[in-house]
């Protein structure tokens, strides 16, 4: 699954390290299937290449729901609102219904939405007052509101706790991690194969701290796997490991954080639904794990289970999955996708599966995508 919560960078003065400057404005594209109305186009009309949603440029932070029933899509506005869209049996667009949209919808009236991220039908956000909201899918616990089943899902943001020190969020197919300000880490929901990461396989319900650090950086999550940078470049992983997606060169999965080798030059990452891409400072890009429909980008259908470096450029800034397919931007704004295309995800055209990175269109804008498991939304 997708790095769910993608922050984007200003159009004007673009800082390709990431530094932000005054204004923001984006456009905002989608594109793949829409049997729900996921693309956010007011159709059910799926495409193979970008459609502009609206005329709007005032989208900031996009998140889009990963997983086998992740097809919805929420972003919040450069003013602090929050929007849904796409499919909603669960309640997890947030209107305090289960009625699906097909254009975006503002949740609530609030104007304080800081991060957010989606998992398989559930929403996991912070505000700048520093709480943390959850709203949708209950099953496992995925909520963090101390009960589990679909009897407690929940149609509009509840918030979870009292604590004012939440920040950085990721959202797995059931789970959910978030970093707290004072870099500890957290997370619940479903943990059959050790995804939380506190040693142990039992579903959580509630908030549980996740080891007894406080260097942690950033922090993503595949379907079943979760990846963390902590402040002095090094990345750990844990969680579903059969096809090496956790790169510590096995295939034996991990409750707990693992280091992945000894390198300090880790910068950003993403989680797959069964492998992980990441960039390094230096600009290159690696992947590891499930590659049976090319999504690792190395011109073959091979799983890996350590890093592998996807060609030898050193202009890679951001990468982006969702499901089997890849996304990532360069330092020269062009985009690029590669994967699974089964519903025209990658943007490209057509719905063939590609092993090796491609361009898509010519725009040198993009700044962030979100990829579900077959579609893809992009601010450029």
């Amino acid at each position: 699954m997708s790095f769910r919560y993608a922050s984007g960078f200003n159009k004007p003065g673009f800082n390709p390290l990431g530094a932000q400057t005054n204004v923001t404005y984006y456009d905002l594209y989608s594109w793949g299937d829409n049997t729900y109305g996921q693309l956010g186009l007011n159709n059910t009309t799926s495409y193979s290449s970008p459609k502009q949603i609206g005329g709007l440029t005032d989208w900031s932070k996009i998140a889009v729901g990963g997983g086998t029933n992740g097809s919805f899509a929420s972003i919040i506005k450069t003013d602090g609102t929050v929007w849904t869209w796409g499919r909603n049996n669960s309640g997890q667009l947030g209107f305090g219904n289960i009625t699906s949209y097909s254009s975006p919808k503002q949740v609530g009236a609030l104007t304080n939405w800081l991060y957010i991220a989606i998992s398989e039908q559930n929403v996991v956000a912070t505000k700048t007052d520093g709480t943390v909201w959850t709203w949708g899918y209950n099953f496992y616990g995925n909520l963090g509101l101390g009960n589990f089943g679909v009897a407690n899902n929940t149609s509009s943001p509840q918030q979870v706790g009292a604590l004012t020190n939440w920040s950085k969020v990721a959202a797995g197919n059931n789970h959910n991690i978030v970093i707290k300000t004072d870099g500890t880490l957290w997370g619940w929901g479903r943990n059959l194969r050790g995804q939380i990461g506190d040693n142990t396989t039992t579903d959580r319900s509630s908030p549980v701290q996740i080891g007894a650090l406080t260097t942690w950086l950033s922090v993503a999550c595949g379907w079943y796997h979760t990846l963390a940078t902590k402040t002095d470049g090094t990345l750990w992983s844990w969680g579903r490991n059969e096809y090496g997606g956790l790169g510590d060169g096995t295939i034996v999965d991990k409750s707990s954080p693992q280091q992945v080798g000894a390198l300090t030059t880790w910068l950003n990452i993403c989680g797959n639904q069964y492998s992980t891409m990441a960039t390094k400072v230096d600009g290159t890009l690696w992947s590891w794990g499930h590659g049976a429909n090319g999504q690792l980008g190395l011109g073959n259908i091979t799983n890996y289970s350590s890093p592998v470096q996807v060609g030898a450029l050193i202009n890679w800034l951001k990468v982006f999955g969702g499901g089997q397919s890849s996304k990532s931007i360069k330092t020269d704004g062009t985009l690029w996708t590669w994967g699974q295309n089964s519903s025209g995800q990658l943007g490209l055209g057509s719905t063939t599966n590609y092993s090796s990175p491609v361009q898509v269109g010519s725009l040198t804008s993009w700044v962030a995508i979100g990829g579900g498991k077959s579609f893809t939304l992009g601010l450029g």
